[in-house]
Order: structure tokens, then C-alpha cells, then sequence
């Protein structure tokens, strides 16, 4: 497992800046031209150079948004900087060019070795595998001026505006630099216990989400000791949490019990959703955002856990962690968010009004500018994660109890269920609000377990 510390360097407000179909009607419209002997003809006579020119189309993504340039076939990186330096008014002093999306997170990219896969200017972009089409990242420092479209106070083709329409138009979507949350602390055993599940037995082909449970200290770096997984069910695209509250409340008040609260939402990406090109899809922003508003809680936390190819090819599990900003977790409250739009670019929200985004009007905007990235720590914990976890298959019996006793039974009682996980099978037979705060309290101060509820626990564990 690789826990993975994230860039807090987060400028980049990704943001299409030209109509989505431009590139297949660029394609097709070059592909008729030139599947026609007489057209043919016509632009040969022009040269091949004018073939050449409009030949190769190359996307930028940047933290303004998405860009393009077009170059010709045999077009160096050089050729690239200088026409990013004229058409995008970005000094190729100022240019750092990479095919790794990881790029405009990283905190120190200038020096990332990572990045380094197109500093040499002179080759051609065909010997990278850079083609037609391709999608490539631009990080560059200082500012520069991005033109928005011309707006008249009568909106598009003379209609009026009402007054609906020029409140929407106050809505600017803003980047949130700092984050309420300093550092997200993992237990590792809590963690591993996490992936290792979405991994070994899931191969990261479905989706699987919990809840965190943790402390927060003045600083506020978040702990997290526990990850409650309620019922659920997930598939390659989407996670379907079928919350049992009674359940959940059990949980809180174990959590409770042991000094915790909920601190965060965690959930999987699947294999294919990495291939994708966003960060959190449209769908994970409003399911985010849904627990973040229930939460109430400032430095509420949301991760996520990945499998990315290595150098040698092979496969890490990464975490990331982030927190929604303030912003985005008021307009979840305020309704503006559409849900369920047909042939939506993932890595986009729609938003039932017109909002403003970098100068210009719009109704996507894309999900980077709604997160802020946070430190990823790791840490050991007060409590062990060794029980089976609730809601998996197969389910957690008494006869598990049965065999985590035996296992551990070297060890004082209160760290033979010192799990949180065995807390909530117990809390199925036991007085939720006598029997288990006393048993949370004996974990918590690492005090004797009364002796009475350790002959329960042993008459459960031996009725099978």
C-alpha cells in the first residue's frame, strides 16, 4: 500500500474553454476533405504544407481550463512552446509540459522528475506519442489574462433578462486555497484492512464506500482510527449506499464511546473510472457533498483509494484526500446542482442556473474547482482491525467471535476486543446505551473489562 501525499498546490479551475464536439468535427471535416480524389487534388495543388498545418490538433489542459492549438504533423516540442507562447500568451519560459495528469496537483512541479518526459525541445511529438487529438498538461507560473465571451444586458439574442437570470449571474465559482482540514491521519491497520478488501477480493472492478470515524485536534489534522462500512452496493461506475440507520447509530455511539466522532467519507475508484481523466466524477462530488452537508462538521474529509500502474508496470494503491469547499457544499444545500444528465463529460456538474467561471458564462463547471487537496498522513492507532468487517461477504457471525478470542487469547481481555468492528457484532446482543459504553470505556482508558460482561462475551463466542 502506498499512502500517497497529494499536492496542496491547487490551481488549477479546469474549465472547457471552446464547444466540446470541436475536435470530431475537426476530424471529420479533414477526413471528407481528404477521402475525396478531387479534393484531394485541390489541396495538393495548395501544398502540403496548408495539409500539414491543420493536421495535428493538440488539447491543453491547464488551470484555466481546456485549450487547443494546432500544429503541423511533424511539429517538435518546441514548435508546441512557441505556439502556446503565441496563441495562449504564455511565455515558454513560464512552460512546463507533461502527458502526466498529475502534473497540475503536484506541489513542486518544476522539480518533479515525473514531469520531465517532454523537456527536450527538439523532438518531434510523434516520437512521444503525442498524435491528433492527444490531451496534454500545462503548468505555468505568473498570470496571464484569459478572454471571456462578450456580454450584452440583454443575454443571448436580444432576450431580456429577468431577474432570475441576473442572480444566477452573481454566482462566481472560485477556487478555496486552504482547506479547513491541515492532514488526514490514517491507522494503518484501518486503512489496509480498507484496500486490501477492494483489492484482493473486489480487484477494483465495483465501487466501495465507509464512513471515517476519528478525532480532530486544534490544528485541525483529522485521526482516523475507524471505517465503517454500512450496507451497500456497488458496480463499475456507481455506489449505492443503503444506509441502516440503526445500525449507523450503533456506531456512533460505540465511536462515541471510544472518543471518536464522523470525520469523513471514503469510497474506491475502479479501474476503469482512472482511465477517465477527472479527479471525482459528477456523480462523487454530489454524494461528497451529501455527506459533508449531513456532517455539519468544518473539517469534514472526503478520500478516495485507486490502483495506478507504476514505473515497472506494476499496480499501487494510492490514497487521496480532499475536502469539498465551502462553496460547492452551499450550492449542494441550495439545490443547483442538476443530477442524472444524459452524455455529461464526468469531470463536469452541471448547475441548474448560469454561474460565471473564470469570466465567462456557464452551466458546467468542472469538479476540480470544487475540491481542495489535503495532506495524507498515517499513524498507529489505539484499536486493532483484525475482526471481519460488518456487511461483507460472508457476514461476521458469533462463531467469529469464537475464533478472534481463541486467537488473541494471550492477550489481556480489553485488547481482545479492542476492535470496533467486534463492538458493533456485540452491540446486536447487548444494551447499546448501558452494556457497550461500559465495555468502550474499559477499551478507552485501557482499564479492566468487569468481569460480568467478560462471561457474556465468552458465553456467545461458545454457543457454537
Amino acid at each position: 500500500m502506498v499512502l500517497r501525499r497529494p499536492a496542496l498546490d491547487f490551481n488549477r479551475p479546469l474549465l472547457c474553454a471552446g464547444p466540446r464536439h470541436c475536435l470530431t468535427l475537426c476530424e471529420l471535416s479533414f477526413d471528407r476533405v481528404l477521402g475525396s480524389s478531387s479534393a484531394r487534388a485541390v489541396v495538393e495543388r495548395r501544398g502540403r504544407r496548408r495539409i500539414e498545418r491543420v493536421a495535428m490538433l493538440i488539447r491543453l489542459r491547464s488551470r484555466d481550463g481546456l485549450e487547443r492549438v494546432t500544429l503541423a504533423n511533424n511539429a517538435t516540442v518546441g514548435d508546441l512552446q512557441a505556439a502556446i507562447a503565441e496563441n495562449l500568451n504564455v511565455p515558454v519560459s513560464s512552460q512546463l509540459l507533461s502527458r502526466n495528469q498529475a502534473l497540475l496537483l503536484s506541489k513542486d512541479p518544476v522539480n518533479g522528475k515525473e514531469f520531465a518526459d517532454m523537456q527536450d525541445s527538439g523532438a518531434t511529438l510523434s516520437s512521444l506519442g503525442i498524435a491528433h487529438g492527444s490531451l496534454l498538461y500545462l503548468f505555468y507560473s505568473g498570470n496571464r489574462v484569459v478572454k471571456g465571451p462578450q456580454v450584452t444586458p440583454f443575454g443571448a439574442f436580444g432576450r431580456k433578462m429577468t431577474v432570475e437570470d441576473l442572480i444566477a449571474r452573481q454566482i462566481r465559482i472560485e477556487r478555496q486555497e486552504k482547506s479547513h482540514c491541515s492532514a488526514l491521519s490514517f491507522d494503518r491497520e484501518a486503512a489496509n484492512a480498507f484496500q486490501l478488501y477492494v483489492h484482493e477480493s473486489l480487484a477494483f472492478s465495483i465501487k466501495r464506500g465507509g464512513i471515517m470515524y476519528g478525532s480532530v485536534n486544534e490544528a485541525g489534522e483529522i485521526k482516523v482510527d475507524v471505517i465503517y462500512e454500512p450496507p451497500q452496493q456497488g458496480s463499475e461506475e456507481g455506489l449505492l449506499l443503503m444506509r441502516d440507520m440503526d445500525e449507523e447509530k450503533r456506531a456512533d455511539v460505540i465511536a462515541a464511546g471510544l472518543g471518536l466522532r464522523k470525520v469523513g467519507f471514503i469510497f474506491t475508484q475502479t479501474i476503469t473510472q482512472n482511465q477517465g481523466g477527472y479527479t471525482l466524477s459528477n456523480a462523487e462530488i454530489r454524494q461528497t457533498a451529501e455527506f459533508h452537508a449531513e456532517s455539519d462538521f468544518e473539517q469534514w474529509a472526503t478520500a478516495i483509494v485507486k490502483l495506478e500502474v507504476n514505473e515497472d508496470g506494476g499496480a499501487d494503491v494510492h490514497f487521496e484526500a480532499f475536502q469539498l469547499s465551502d462553496q460547492c457544499v452551499k450550492l449542494f444545500k441550495d439545490g443547483l446542482f442538476e443530477e442524472n444528465v444524459p452524455d455529461l463529460d464526468p469531470k463536469l456538474t452541471r448547475m441548474k442556473k448560469e454561474v460565471i467561471v473564470l469570466q465567462k458564462d456557464t452551466f458546467d463547471v468542472d469538479n476540480d474547482f470544487f475540491l481542495v487537496p489535503v495532506k495524507i498522513l498515517d499513524h498507529e492507532g489505539p484499536m486493532t482491525t483484525t475482526f471481519p468487517i460488518e456487511n461483507r461477504a460472508p457476514l461476521a457471525t458469533l462463531q467469529a467471535l469464537k475464533t478472534h478470542l481463541e486467537r488473541h487469547r494471550n492477550k489481556p481481555y480489553v485488547k481482545r476486543i479492542a476492535d470496533f468492528h467486534l463492538l458493533l457484532l456485540l452491540s446486536n446482543f447487548l444494551d447499546i446505551n448501558t452494556d457497550v459504553p461500559q465495555l468502550t470505556e474499559a477499551i478507552r482508558t485501557e482499564g479492566p473489562v468487569p468481569e460480568g460482561y467478560q462471561l457474556i462475551i465468552e458465553s456467545m463466542a461458545s454457543s457454537f
